[in-house]
């Protein structure tokens, strides 16, 4: 299924849940993007790359113009999660503090389903989800590293027949799924199961971090790749697989 395929059942499913929940408790879903600043969004001004996915997404949801993040990813990740600026409650990189308390946490509280799906990146402890208030997780580096030893190199997977983990558990992918695309087809799932009660979906996705990778619309995509053969993408034209990555997003 292609991701504007997801995108268009994704709407549809929030749209019905919005309206099934419009006198009570508003149905959520938050996205963050990984290493995309905002001048890559056509909807902020971008002329060199297209968004249309999220533009979409911009036109009809709430946008946050006011705010900034920090250069790398753990650091935003814990700030966006617990609402503190990093030099209260940061620690290291990799982890969160947990005996800090998320959105997730007060959601739930409140009667939330909730769910997390894309790139963990805040310790490796099996039930860290849960610890912070993720009833059901899809995750790309929650356990384990996310890369595997293929011929000798150390390919990440991310991407092309991504290493996930659902719940907890290790899913290896290996028939040309593309880890985007299990992360939404795992959101769509849970939000039909959840479409009569308030639900929390954060959705802290794999896009669009190197490595600068095919996607599935991309001319060179290949679906038999375990990982990514390169980080920095093509060298003759470097923003390529990053503009497709950004246009899939």
């Amino acid at each position: 299924m292609k991701f504007t395929s997801t995108l268009t059942i994704l709407a549809g499913l929030l749209l019905g849940a919005f309206t099934a929940q419009a006198n009570d408790q508003p149905n959520i879903i938050l996205i963050m993007a990984d290493d995309m600043g905002y001048e890559a969004l056509s909807s902020n001004g971008s002329e060199s790359c297209k968004s249309p996915n999220l533009d979409k997404l911009a036109a009809k949801g709430v946008r946050f113009t006011n705010c900034f993040s920090n250069p790398i990813c753990t650091p935003s990740r814990v700030k966006l999660m617990t609402g503190q600026y990093n030099v209260r409650n940061y620690v290291k990189f990799g982890w969160l503090d947990r005996e800090q308390t998320t959105f997730a946490h007060q959601l739930k509280a409140a009667g939330y389903a909730t769910a997390i799906a894309g790139k963990w990146q805040l310790g490796r402890d099996k039930d860290s989800p849960q610890h912070f208030g993720f009833e059901q997780s899809c995750l790309w580096q929650h356990t384990r590293s996310g890369r595997s030893n293929e011929g000798g190199k150390n390919i990440d997977r991310r991407f092309v027949n991504p290493l996930l983990e659902i719940n907890g558990e290790e899913k290896d992918h290996t028939n040309g799924e593309y880890g985007p695309q299990v992360c939404t087809d795992f959101i769509c799932d849970f939000i039909d199961q959840n479409k009569k009660n308030p639900f929390l979906v954060y959705y802290p996705m794999i896009l669009t971090h190197c490595p600068f990778d095919p996607t599935p619309d991309s001319t060179d995509w290949d679906p038999k790749r375990l990982g990514s053969t390169t980080y920095k993408g093509d060298r003759k034209d470097p923003q390529r697989h990053f503009r497709d990555m950004v246009a899939y997003a």
